[in-house]
């Protein structure tokens, strides 16, 4: 089948769950009356479709038998009430459903979106950010069909066909029996279109995800940088045309498959009606038959192979619907590893103590935070679970500066995360101010505790808008005050809009240094007491480095301070310095007893600056030709 290969990826689910059907209800639940009323709107709606069939044959019989004008035009009269009333029925009936579709779309959006907000840092680390936005639109879009047009469509067709037959029979049981001979002509063939166009419409999907992946990485300006470094545009493009390529191929066989059902459905129809005036018009001459009757049979016929195809078809429609649910579903169902307690403590007033005791850490398996088909994967990473802080115990009083140095990978990042609770710890605790941090509501967490990374991240908004994230309460007065702390004022006023100035996404029309002070203004306004700073000028030049390092002095005022230190020079004055290898505090004191024991952290700072002698090089002397050989 067309869809063998691609049924093999992640993104294109092999079947339904079990019980899926019973949470789409169960999720429905609240839209319950609104269902009613379209479903019911439906309901007259299909009985109105099928008697206008039967009075414009009583029209043709009021004709044929001389019967008075009067009784024509009551009828005709009739006739165009029932099409008023359709058409209003129409209308009221598009409405319900935009409320239910809609309505159901907006809960869905907003589950997921608050879920997904829930979930770890680990989630985000590996999840395609293409592939979780496709859940959050396409996905829930298909969802939103099941109650819209699929629900409808069934409940319609399903009506119509029942009244259709019903009335047909009654009428003349040999032409409706003739008619149905031609029904599995038609519908057996249209059931395989049905499947293929399903299977055509989800390849189709799975390709418009992985190209809207493609897009949010290489329209981001971090991705078109790196695209432009490695001279790659070129092939970048050829990778997404051929993906293009392959929709736009779809697109066409997808259209051709619908012409060809459209086709079929109209031909099979023209056929049926031919036999029904064939049979109808010689019954009706022989006597058998009223002529009314016939065109009554033959419009009941468009209401019969329209509803009896379309519920063919029906299976294909409520699966994808189905499976476009699960999909959701399979998002809300991965459970967040981190957690607030039902009843949680507050951090208490005053400066605040950052105490790990015997913390012990693991990032957790690709099993517990994240999905196959969100990374587009078959399956999910095994690896994970090696320990990877072992025993980590030290105190920082309220006040104090507490620096980590050691090398790349020691593990200083991840201790630094585990304050805020971006993970939570597998063994030990991590307090602040004597209460552990998984007792501790979200909300007073991150209002104790204040972080600067090293990338200085910025959302696509206004300088003001990324200011008061933190604190949306604060004044202007409160946010030049921040910013005159953070040395940006005198930037921020020379630029034409001020705070009103957008920059760009993640900052990147800002320098590194800016956009370092940007997030160190942040912090200011968020009156954090505790401060975590990620190395936070690692990668800026000695001029950025020195205006953040003022900045920095200001934020770390009267605070309790975690900082990840690359340049040594930058913690000297420190009260404790942590040195981190493996995953072990191997080291700890102060600058002076450190550089004094000559240990791991004087070979850190002597490899920095290099304190040694320097060492005379002497010119190498010319070389002295040498003769040839005779």
């Amino acid at each position: 089948m067309l869809m063998r290969g691609a049924m093999q990826t992640a993104d294109a689910p092999k079947g339904v769950r079990a019980g899926t059907f019973r949470r789409v209800l169960r999720f429905a639940e609240p839209h319950r009356r609104k269902l009613v009323v379209f479903l019911l709107l439906t309901v007259v709606s299909s009985v109105l479709a099928v008697s206008t069939p039967v009075l414009a044959g009583r029209v043709v019989d009021a004709i044929v038998s001389g019967k008075a004008a009067s009784v024509v035009v009551w009828l005709a009269v009739v006739i165009a009430l029932i099409a008023i009333v359709d058409a209003a029925l129409g209308l009221v009936e598009r409405w319900q459903s935009s409320r239910i579709g809609e309505g159901l779309i907006y809960d869905l959006r907003r589950a997921v979106f608050e879920h997904v907000q829930k979930m770890p840092v680990a989630f985000f680390t590996r999840t395609r950010t293409g592939a979780l936005v496709s859940r959050l639109n396409n996905d829930v879009i298909g969802a939103q069909r099941a109650f819209t047009s699929t629900l409808s469509g069934v409940v319609a067709n399903v009506i119509q066909l029942v009244l259709s037959l019903g009335v047909m029979f009654t009428l003349s049981w040999q032409v409706t029996a003739l008619a149905l001979l031609l029904l599995p002509v038609f519908v057996l063939p249209a059931r395989r279109m049905g499947n293929r166009m399903a299977d055509l419409q989800r390849e189709a999907s799975g390709l418009n995800a992985a190209m809207t992946t493609t897009m949010t990485e290489r329209f981001s300006a971090p991705g078109a940088t790196l695209v432009k470094l490695f001279g790659r545009p070129r092939a970048e493009a050829e990778e997404f045309g051929d993906r293009a390529l392959r929709v736009r191929d779809i697109g066409i066989r997808n259209a051709m498959a619908t012409r060809w059902f459209m086709t079929g459905l109209t031909l099979v129809s023209a056929l049926a009606q031919a036999l029904v005036y064939g049979l109808g018009g010689y019954l009706a001459i022989t006597g058998h038959l009223a002529a009314g009757t016939v065109v009554s049979l033959a419009l009941l016929l468009t209401r019969l192979y329209a509803p009896l195809t379309a519920l063919a078809n029906a299976r294909v429609d409520v699966m994808t619907a189905l499976v476009s649910f699960e999909r959701v579903f399979e998002v809300l169902d991965l459970p967040p590893t981190i957690t607030e307690v039902e009843r949680p403590r507050r951090v208490p007033e005053g400066p605040v103590s950052v105490e790990f005791s015997d913390v012990r850490f693991a990032y957790p398996a690709a099993d517990k935070v994240s999905l196959a088909s969100l990374e587009s994967v078959a399956t999910l990473d095994t690896r994970g679970g090696e320990e990877v802080l072992h025993g980590i115990s030290f105190r920082a009083e309220p006040g104090q500066l507490v620096a980590l140095v050691g090398s790349s990978g020691a593990g200083k990042s991840t201790i630094a995360s585990l304050v805020p609770r971006l993970y939570d710890v597998d063994s030990g605790a991590i307090r602040l101010s004597g209460v552990d941090v998984r007792e501790l509501g979200f909300d007073d967490v991150r209002g104790a505790v204040g972080v600067v990374t090293q990338d200085g991240h910025l959302f696509h908004d206004t300088i003001r808008a990324n200011l008061v994230y933190g604190r949306p309460e604060a004044t202007d007065d409160e946010v030049w005050d921040a910013l005159t702390r953070a040395r940006l004022r005198e930037l921020i006023e020379s630029l034409p809009d001020g705070l009103d100035t957008v920059v760009g996404e993640r900052g990147y029309r800002l320098s590194g240094g800016e956009r370092q002070r940007l997030t160190i203004a942040r912090l200011l306004l968020a009156r954090p007491r505790v401060v975590i700073l990620d190395e936070a000028t690692a990668h800026l030049d000695s001029e950025s480095e020195a205006a953040v390092q003022a900045a920095l002095t200001e934020a770390l005022r009267g605070r309790t301070a975690l900082v990840i230190a690359h340049r040594l020079s930058t913690i000297r004055a420190a009260d404790a310095i942590l040195v981190v290898e493996h995953g072990e505090v191997v080291e700890r004191g102060t600058h002076a007893e450190l550089m004094a024991a000559q240990g791991r952290y004087a070979e850190l700072y002597h490899t920095q600056f290099d304190e040694r002698p320097a060492v005379s090089v002497q010119p190498t002397p010319p070389l002295t030709p040498v003769s040839p050989v005779s």
